[in-house]
């Protein structure tokens, strides 16, 4: 799956996804084939780390 490569439109994109589709990080990555390493990593450059107990990256 294509998904956004600028890192504020992919956390939008990614936060989007899981507050309507998925129950978590590793549900989401498993439907869409991303490495989540590499999703959290893209994302850390920004300062943005997946909180589990909130389903999304803040």
């Amino acid at each position: 799956m294509n998904i956004p490569n600028d890192p504020v439109i992919l956390l939008s994109y990614i936060n989007t996804q899981l507050r309507d589709n998925y129950r978590s990080l590793d549900e989401l990555c498993a439907s869409l084939c991303i490495d989540r390493a590499s999703l959290e990593q893209k994302l850390g450059t920004i300062d943005y780390a997946y909180s589990t107990e909130q389903n999304r990256f803040v």
